[in-house]
C-alpha cells in the first residue's frame, strides 16, 4: 500500500543524509530518511573525528572550502558543545618537508580566514623547553601549536537524525531503498526493511541521494537516472594505540610524502592515528584498514616520536571510504573536499544527487541543498539550523564545563567518570537517560566501565539502537573499554532483552 505524499525522500544515513532531513523537517517539509544500514554505519563513524578547517587544503589553494569550514567550526561549537570541544594541536617542524616560513603563513591564513572567536590562536614553540615537545626526538627543536576541534562522529550523525525525528521526520534504519521511479510527476520508493522483509512504497515529491560511497549506485541501479557527476572512492585508515604522552594535546605530522598524519588522544588513555589516502575500487561496505596502511602510519609516528610504536601495539583498525567529488586530480590527497549538487527534474520529479562534501561542512550543505530546492517548495520556513543546539546541546554559552560541574549538585551519587560519560554523550539529555535512579543501583545491570543497562535502554528507545554493536562501537566507545568476556555478556543480554523491543 502506498502510503500519503510526503515532501522529502532521503536515501543515505550518514552525516548528510541525516543534516537534510533535520533541515527540511525544521521548515516544515514532510520527510522521511532511510539507511540500509544503521545510522553512520559507514564513512560517517570512520572519520578523523575532526571538526577542522582543513589546514593542509591551504597547499591546493582551496581558500574558500576552509574559510567556509572554519566558519562552520565556529557553530558547530556553539550548537554541539557536548559532542564537539576545542583540541590544541602541537606541528614539530621537520625542516626536510615543507620550509618553517610556509607553514607559519598557512597558519597565520588559518587564524584569520574564518573570523575565529573561541579557540585560541597559533604560537610557535621551543620543542627543546616547552613540555609538548617532551616526547619528540631531540633533532626536532621548533614547533607550532596551533587549534581545532574533536567531533564525536556518530553522535553528531545520531542527534541530527534524532532532531529531524522530533521535528516530523520518519527514520527508518536497516532499510534499504531497493527501487524508485518516477511516477505522474513524483517519486515512487520502495523500501525493504531488512530484518522483517516487509516492503513498504513512499509517494515523494522530491528525491534526495545522499548516499555516500553509494551515490553513484543509488543515481544508476535504483533511480534508473544518469549524472555527468562522479565520485572518487579513498580509503582512509586509523589506528587506535595506547596513549603514549602526557598533557591533552594532540599532534600533527609531515610525513615524507608530503601527507599529515594526525595523533589525537582518544576515549583518555588511548590515541588514535591517522589517516591515509588510498584510491578505492572495492566494495565500500568491505573496507578494512590494510597491513601496508598499517606500517605506513606506525612509521610516520615512530618517525618524531622517542616512544617507538610497534605492529602490537595497535589495540584497533578501522577504515572509511570517502566519497570525494571527482575532480579529475590524480593525487587523492589533491583530490577536493569540497561538495557538489546535481538537481535532476526530469519529469517534473525531482532527484537531488550529493557528490563529496566533509563532515564539518554538513549543515551548511544541508542548507545549501534546501536552497536549490527552494523553486519546489516556495512556502517552506527559511534557514534556522545556525543558531539551533543539536539534542543535547542547550549548554548555557556552550561552557561544557560549567555544565558538568552543576551535575555533581543534580547526581551526587554518580561517580566522576560516569558523569562525565553521561555529559558527553548526552549533554542536557542526562535525565532521560538517567530516567529517575537516584543510585548506581537504578540505573540497573553494570556491564563493566561506565556501562549501566539503563543507557542501553535509552539508546534502544530513543536512538534506533538496534544490536550490541549499535551500543557498543557507534551510540558510544565502550568497546574500547570492555574485555571480550563483557562485551559478550551485553550482547546477550541486548539480544534477549531489548531487541525486539528497540
Amino acid at each position: 500500500m502506498t502510503d500519503e505524499l510526503i515532501d522529502l525522500f532521503v536515501i543515505g544515513g550518514g552525516i548528510n543524509g541525516a543534516g537534510i532531513a533535520r533541515d527540511a523537517a525544521g521548515r516544515g517539509l514532510r520527510v522521511v530518511l532511510c539507511e540500509k544500514d544503521d545510522l553512520a554505519e559507514g564513512t560517517s563513524s570512520r572519520s578523523g573525528k575532526l571538526v577542522h578547517g582543513g589546514l593542509r587544503y591551504l597547499e591546493y589553494y582551496e581558500f574558500r572550502l576552509v574559510r567556509e569550514a572554519l566558519i562552520e567550526r565556529e557553530v558547530l561549537m556553539r550548537n554541539a558543545p557536548h559532542i564537539i570541544w576545542p583540541l590544541r594541536f602541537v606541528l614539530p617542524h621537520s625542516p626536510e618537508d615543507r620550509p618553517a616560513w610556509l607553514v607559519r603563513l598557512g597558519l597565520f591564513l588559518y587564524d584569520h580566514l574564518g573570523g575565529r572567536k573561541r579557540l585560541p590562536g597559533t604560537r610557535t614553540l621551543d620543542l627543546r623547553r616547552d613540555p609538548e615537545g617532551a616526547p619528540i626526538l631531540d633533532k626536532y627543536t621548533r614547533g607550532f601549536e596551533y587549534s581545532d576541534c574533536w567531533v564525536d562522529d556518530a553522535r553528531l550523525v545520531v542527534l541530527n537524525a534524532v532532531d529531524a525525528a522530533e521535528r516530523g521526520a520518519e527514520v527508518l534504519t536497516r532499510s534499504p531503498c531497493v527501487s524508485a521511479r518516477r511516477e505522474d510527476g513524483h517519486w515512487v520508493v520502495t523500501t525493504r526493511n531488512a530484518e522483517t522483509g516487509v516492503t513498504r512504497e513512499h509517494r515523494a515529491r522530491v528525491l534526495v541521494n545522499a548516499a555516500g560511497p553509494w551515490v553513484t549506485d543509488v543515481v544508476r541501479r535504483v533511480a534508473g537516472a544518469n549524472s555527468s557527476r562522479n565520485v572518487r572512492l579513498v580509503k582512509g585508515s586509523h589506528i587506535v594505540v595506547p596513549k603514549f604522552w602526557e598533557g591533552s594535546n594532540a599532534y600533527l605530522v609531515q610525513n615524507h610524502d608530503k601527507r599529515v598524519i594526525f595523533i589525537n588522544p582518544y576515549e583518555g588513555d588511548k590515541a588514535l592515528i591517522g589517516t591515509t589516502d588510498v584510491v578505492y575500487e572495492g566494495r565500500a561496505e568491505e573496507v578494512t584498514a590494510d597491513e601496508a596502511e598499517i606500517e605506513y602510519l606506525l612509521a610516520a609516528v615512530n618517525r618524531y616520536f622517542k616512544e617507538k610504536l610497534a605492529r602490537e601495539d595497535v589495540l584497533e583498525s578501522f577504515s572509511g571510504v570517502r566519497p570525494l567529488f571527482d575532480d579529475g586530480q590524480g593525487n587523492p590527497s589533491a583530490v577536493t573536499r569540497d561538495y557538489v549538487f546535481d538537481l535532476d527534474e526530469t519529469g517534473g520529479a525531482p532527484l537531488l544527487n550529493v557528490f563529496g562534501g566533509k563532515i564539518t561542512t554538513f549543515r551548511e550543505l544541508a542548507e545549501r541543498g534546501m536552497h536549490k530546492l527552494g523553486g519546489i517548495f516556495p512556502g517552506m520556513k527559511g534557514d534556522w539550523t545556525e543558531n539551533a543546539p543539536l539534542p543535547g546541546g542547550e549548554i548555557g554559552n556552550a561552557d561544557f564545563e560549567a555544565f558538568r560541574e552543576s551535575l555533581r549538585a543534580r547526581y551526587p551519587w554518580m561517580p566522576r567518570d560516569l558523569r562525565r560519560h553521561y555529559a558527553r554523550l548526552y549533554g542536557t539529555r542526562i535525565d532521560m537517560v538517567v530516567d529517575g535512579a537516584t543510585s548506581l543501583e537504578g540505573l540497573g545491570q553494570h556491564f563493566g566501565s561506565t556501562l549501566y543497562e539503563a543507557e542501553a535502554r535509552y539508546l534502544a528507545a530513543h536512538e534506533w539502537a538496534r544490536t550490541a554493536e549499535d551500543v557498543l562501537w557507534r551510540r558510544t566507545k565502550h568497546r574500547l573499554h570492555l574485555s571480550e568476556a563483557e562485551q559478550s555478556a551485553f550482547a546477550a543480554w541486548f539480544d534477549g532483552t531489548l531487541r525486539e523491543a528497540a
